[in-house]
């Protein structure tokens, strides 16, 4: 399984439409084939961020997700309407049982 992690900054003016499309853009993720979770969260100690959280079966799933069409608008338009961004994290994970 691969871990996906990410952020967004928006200004004051642009945070309600940065929310939308990320939210638009998360749930049409979640439909897409090896997508096994795909969130966006509001920072507590920031209320501007937004923290994507994305879990996928496999590279090539993810690899998927990337090329599509949507992804890359959302992309585009995020970065339109962010003043900062983190760089995307990606995680080879393995979940544990008990510890």
């Amino acid at each position: 399984m691969l871990v996906v992690t990410g952020s967004l900054t928006a200004r004051q003016d642009t945070f309600e439409e940065l929310r939308a499309e990320a939210l638009a853009h998360v749930r049409r993720s979640r439909n897409e084939p090896g997508c096994l979770s795909h969130a966006v969260h509001v920072d507590c100690e920031n209320p501007l961020r937004l923290v994507f959280i994305e879990e996928w079966e496999s590279r090539d799933a993810l690899l998927m997700h990337f090329a599509v069409p949507e992804s890359r608008a959302f992309v585009k338009s995020a970065r339109a309407l962010a003043v900062e961004s983190s760089p995307i994290g990606i995680f080879d994970a393995k979940q544990i049982e008990k510890l």
